[in-house]
């Protein structure tokens, strides 16, 4: 057995335990968590040894199995334990925010719900994250962001305009901006800013860390009302954005399973054929983005619409044989 699906179940046990005034027999708590009775017991023991004050009693000649009163009751902080240990539990999520003032402020939160832990569900929690990893993808390097994220949260609270030397990837070259600050918007390991540039007429999106000089003006405006950083980027596959385009891809049997286990885009439509094979519709805006995500399924993924992505996809192709061609 996983021992991820075991700590899960464990953590249930608590909660069950910890909501429950007449407690719960080990057959009651089978029955919620759809597993054996003896697996239960293996719990309630485990339980037991971490430290956790459970207690058995006998009511019409079963044993109902209990936590006492004080790991009820609230921690110095306005949390309840299951909510306490929760935070505690994920101290690697914060991984993603290293850099950043938030990963420093939340880390020692963190130190401090640790110090409100009984010495034995303290332990627990620390055997138990042994076995308990998160793993993170490649993110952008942040060291020296958060100067840049206090400023700019200066601007979008005071409603101020920003000067900015931008970095733009695509043409590898920097341009100045006024910007009309909206939202910050953390996606995949990275801030985004969302804002009206003067320069270009319209809402973009820029990467925080490509900014290279940021300045705070004093020239106050009126952002639309009731702007909504998700809606507007409801149609994106990422972050980037372009004209709306519908994208049919069809998928081999051997990676169907894994299109269709995941949302990968909120517009997404999924045709199962009987041989097997999966056709996966979306609106996306822009290719760009899409077209990256496409080259990892490689040979087991076709560009059925628009041509121009299945062009691109076939020219990526040539380019990669190229690349490997033997000298």
């Amino acid at each position: 057995m996983a021992r991820g699906d075991q700590l899960a179940r464990q953590w249930r046990i608590i909660q069950i335990l910890i909501g429950s005034q007449m407690g719960r027999t080990a057959g009651e708590l089978a029955k919620t968590l759809g597993c054996h009775v003896r697996t239960i017991y293996r719990d309630l023991e485990a339980l037991e040894s971490g430290g956790f004050p459970l207690y058995t009693d006998k009511t019409d000649g079963k044993s109902r199995w209990h936590i006492l009163d004080q790991a009820r009751r609230q921690l110095p902080l306005p949390l309840s334990l299951t909510e306490a240990m929760a935070l505690y539990f994920s101290r690697d999520l914060l991984k993603t925010m290293e850099g950043t003032i938030f990963h420093q402020s939340l880390s020692k939160l963190i130190d401090k719900l640790e110090a409100t832990l009984p010495p034995q569900i303290r332990q627990y929690i620390n055997n138990s994250l042994e076995h308990l990893h998160v793993g993170t993808k490649a993110r952008r390097r942040s060291a020296n962001i958060q100067p840049k994220l206090e400023l700019l949260q200066e601007a979008i609270a005071g409603r101020r305009t920003i000067t900015m030397d931008y970095f733009t990837m695509s043409r590898r070259s920097s341009s100045l901006r006024q910007v009309e600050p909206y939202h910050l918007w953390f996606f995949d390991g990275t801030f985004y800013l969302i804002g009206y540039c003067r320069l270009r007429k319209e809402v973009r999106i820029f990467a925080v860390d490509r900014i290279r000089e940021l300045g705070l003006n004093d020239e106050v405006f009126q952002p639309p009302e009731n702007f909504d950083p998700d809606a507007w980027m409801m149609d994106s596959f990422g972050v980037f954005r372009g004209k709306p385009v519908k994208v049919v891809i069809e998928f081999s049997p051997k990676v169907a399973g894994y299109i269709e286990e995941q949302i990968w885009h909120p517009s997404q439509q999924i045709d199962r054929k009987d041989d097997g094979r999966l056709v996966l519709t979306v609106k996306v805006a822009g290719l760009e983005e899409i077209k990256h995500w496409l080259l990892q399924w490689g040979g087991q993924a076709r560009v059925l619409e628009p041509e121009s992505l299945a062009r691109a996809i076939q020219d990526e192709a040539q380019a990669i044989c190229r690349v490997y061609r033997s000298p």
